[in-house]
């Protein structure tokens, strides 16, 4: 995997997890870096959420760190604020920054007071530690319930050089992605100002962390960030940052389908293609409908070709359509023909469900172009196991 130029990393075990592994990392850019982030839309937000947006206003979008911890989500607290912010201060001291050139970030648990001493007196051993070669031990760092770490790279080769994007994110449930993903961070070696960096994020979520879910629940501390900072030493043209944009987005919808795959219970991926819709966002809306739905979900789980479950999402999902002109396809077979039953095998179909990776196509017949393309994951009963127990 090839990193970009000028980032560093490090991770360490501050005490906030119950288990004995690295709850507390970091990533830091050697020289200031335009900062793009896009936050949940939960209308109850962290607080590392809150300081993280206060930070980039104040900067007009330029960071230098970000500082993630797992274990506890430093979210609906008495001082979750003040924690957010004294372990940005604490690391700010330690590299010699801006607080405000800090941005901080959270995953765990909701309601339990953060003791913030345990990251502040970690902060001078973290930034010790940095240096170029402990990506992987950031993404393993940041996980919860995750089985494995989730990292994505990609390269580009431009006029006067290599430009060079890696990202990591963690994630397996509460994934219901709306305006931001779980946590994800994305680092770049392209000179890219904040402004244009912004509408860059904003287009690759879209077609990524914006069409994803496990089940249905946008988290209080979404939070997706990108880094651009020109280590790679040359400015790029117009027609160039199309081209990082296009790249950009090949990893975010590598890290969103690594979520999927790694959703708490799941067996298989799902992938939801709604097409002749009035628009894309008709679409889109359609097959999120689709996409949550526990009945179609254990239905997928049990290899049950259960297309009326399917039909009965996308009339839930308030998109105006004519049941008559929908047709539902299964593994490529169709099992629903202008809304009635088609004839299919049964048991053969069955079997093509229990596949690793399924697909469903729901087409309205027509000369409509929307299309949307959505993926989810099975619901199983080991995801109740892992989310009965999550506090104890």
């Amino acid at each position: 995997m090839e990193l970009p130029s000028g980032f560093r990393y490090a991770a360490t075990y501050a005490g906030i997890r119950k288990a004995e592994k690295n709850d507390l990392a970091l990533i830091f850019s050697t020289q200031p870096a335009s900062a793009a982030a896009m936050f949940t839309t939960n209308r109850v937000c962290a607080a590392p959420v809150i300081v993280a947006r206060d930070h980039l206003r104040k900067t007009r979008g330029v960071a230098r760190a970000i500082l993630v911890n797992a274990g506890n989500a430093n979210c609906a607290t008495r001082t979750g604020v003040k924690v957010a912010g004294d372990s940005c201060r604490a690391v700010a001291t330690a590299l010699k920054l801006r607080p405000d050139q800090v941005l901080p970030a959270s995953t765990g648990v909701i309601g339990v007071e953060l003791d913030g001493g345990r990251i502040t007196r970690s902060a001078p051993d973290l930034a010790a530690r940095l240096d170029g070669a402990s990506f992987d031990s950031v993404a393993q760092a940041i996980m919860t319930t995750d089985t494995r770490p989730k990292i994505a790279s990609e390269s580009v080769r431009l006029r006067r050089g290599m430009v060079r994007i890696a990202g990591m994110t963690k994630g397996a449930g509460m994934i219901h992605p709306r305006m931001a993903t779980t946590l994800a961070f994305v680092m770049m070696d392209a000179r890219i100002p904040p402004r244009p960096l912004r509408l860059m994020l904003e287009a690759a979520v879209e077609r990524s962390f914006h069409r994803i879910s496990v089940d249905g629940d946008t988290s209080t501390n979404d939070m997706v960030c990108v880094l651009a900072n020109g280590a790679a030493g040359f400015s790029i043209s117009e027609n160039e940052r199309k081209v990082v944009g296009e790249v950009l987005a090949w990893v975010l919808e590598d890290l969103a389908e690594q979520i999927v795959l790694d959703g708490e219970g799941a067996r298989k991926l799902v992938s939801i293609r709604v097409t002749g819709a009035k628009s894309d966002a008709d679409a889109a809306q359609i097959a999120r409908s689709i996409a949550n739905s526990p009945l179609v979900k254990t239905a997928i789980a049990g290899s049950d070709p259960n297309w009326g479950r399917i039909l009965s999402a996308a009339g839930n999902s308030g998109v105006d359509f004519d049941p008559r002109l929908v047709d539902i396809h299964l593994q490529g077979v169709r099992v629903c023909r202008g809304g009635l039953a088609d004839e299919f095998d049964e048991l053969a179909m069955k079997r093509l469900l229990d596949a690793r990776e399924c697909q469903i196509r729901f087409a309205l017949r027509g000369a409509k172009k929307g299309s949307a393309l959505f993926q989810t994951c099975d619901l199983t009963e080991e995801y109740i196991r892992i989310n009965a127990s999550y506090r104890t």
